[in-house]
């Protein structure tokens, strides 16, 4: 028998988190790293990352064996986030990897 569980997180301030990321990937100034001449067919990149602890909700949803449907579970957490960021020369900055460091 195939059952299926469905986890789902909430943040409490997701604006925050947003914006603080918003700021990595915005930021004004360039070290000049991505002017740096690399070998054919390379290209140079900067990268910025930032830590960010995050706090939230993290629902678990299962079935259950009696009558009354699914059972949920929340669980509130605390984590840290890693965001980086790169750019290329005259590239605006993209965010390309994000992970929780618990």
């Amino acid at each position: 028998m195939k059952e299926n569980l469905h986890i789902s997180a909430a943040f409490d301030e997701p604006e925050f988190l947003q914006n603080l990321v918003e700021r990595l990937a915005y930021r004004r100034y360039e070290f000049g790293f991505s002017k740096m001449k690399v070998p054919g067919g390379l290209k140079a990149l900067e990268t910025s990352s930032t830590e960010a602890y995050v706090s939230g909700t993290m629902a678990l949803e299962f079935p259950v064996d009696t009558e009354t449907g699914e059972e949920r579970i929340n669980m509130p957490f605390i984590t840290c986030f890693l965001f980086t960021c790169i750019k290329g020369y005259g590239d605006p900055y993209k965010l390309i990897w994000s992970t929780s460091l618990s």
